[in-house]
């Protein structure tokens, strides 16, 4: 005969699910934030695919214990958001703000000759990686910028290892190339 958990012992594992999950957006909100908004480009929408993404992880915080590793999860959770969202649009979003981006530069001890350089820079590369093809810049966005390592892309994109890296060597060398080149027409 099993017993049923008293009213305290459901409580306390409530309180304790709770905990996980604030913890979960406390440490990933901005990571996943970051994620969203390098395919989406907008910050309400990047904003909406997080905030489905922890709507998700409440549905099955009951699982929270068995997941070994909760940013790669929480990335490929937001990653699926935020791709079925642009296959339902099936077009890119006119405006690629990369300013928003940019003004995430780190400032501290720069001049502002320096910090406006420092943005334009920052720019002019997201620029770049924004023309890259879409394979190679999924995977330079989640390397370079969510440093995730290759078995983590891996896992979020549902691709293999080797893939990955194929990817990515491509990725850097296009990225090098297209640096390069406006680099000569400066």
């Amino acid at each position: 005969m099993e017993i049923a958990p008293s009213a305290v012992e459901d409580e306390a594992r409530q309180q304790v699910e709770e905990e996980a999950l604030e913890a979960l957006v406390g440490q990933y909100a901005s990571t996943l934030y970051r994620v969203a908004f390098s395919i989406l480009r907008n910050p309400s929408d990047a904003e909406d695919a997080v905030q489905e993404a922890f709507l998700r992880v409440l549905r099955h915080r009951d699982t929270l214990g068995e997941i070994r590793d909760h940013r790669v999860w929480l990335i490929r959770i937001v990653w699926n958001i935020v791709l079925d969202r642009k296959r339902r649009a099936k077009t890119r979003p006119e405006t690629d703000d990369v300013a928003e981006l940019a003004r995430v530069l780190p400032a501290d001890g720069l001049s502002a000759e320096q910090r406006a350089a420092a943005a334009q820079h920052h720019a002019h590369v997201l620029s770049c990686v924004d023309r890259l093809p879409t394979k190679e810049r999924e995977v330079m966005v989640l390397s370079a910028f969510e440093e995730l390592t290759s078995v983590e892309i891996a896992s979020v994109l549902g691709i293999t290892e080797s893939s990955v890296r194929s990817r990515l060597f491509r990725a850097r060398n296009l990225m090098a190339d297209l640096l390069q080149h406006s680099r000569n027409l400066r």
